[in-house]
């Protein structure tokens, strides 16, 4: 990570490595999962990707931030519809994805079902 060009690409592709709970490390740290950019044909930096589980946590903190308040303090609407979003994006293919949604949003893993269930119906 030396040149000013390099310094800015790397700049330009935080926001969306912060964005995914992902982590730029010097390409020579790389491990064999994370991805390698390279600027100019010279490796710039290194990305880690979280976990699938890592990042439904981050997407929900990224929610809360959002919303400004607990997602739990919502109203019944504002939750169906953060349940839609997370569908959208496949939150409920990972592990305990349910679980995790109902814990944030104060509702139990049958509202959760319930929330999917009606957009299905819909």
């Amino acid at each position: 990570m030396t040149g000013t060009g390099e310094e800015a690409f790397i700049a330009a592709v935080k926001p969306l490595v912060d964005a995914m709970g992902g982590e730029l490390l010097p390409p020579d740290e790389a491990g064999p999962d994370d991805v390698v950019l390279s600027w100019e044909g010279t490796a710039a930096v290194a990305v880690r990707l979280p976990q699938l589980a890592d990042s439904l946590d981050h997407i929900l903190a990224a929610l809360e931030r959002r919303s400004g308040m607990p997602l739990a303090d919502l109203d019944r609407k504002a939750k169906q519809e953060i349940v839609r979003g997370l569908e959208a994006r496949g939150a409920f293919a990972v592990r305990h994805g349910v679980e995790t949604v109902a814990g944030a949003l104060g509702v139990s893993r049958f509202t959760v079902y319930n929330y999917l269930n009606r957009e299905k119906g819909a």
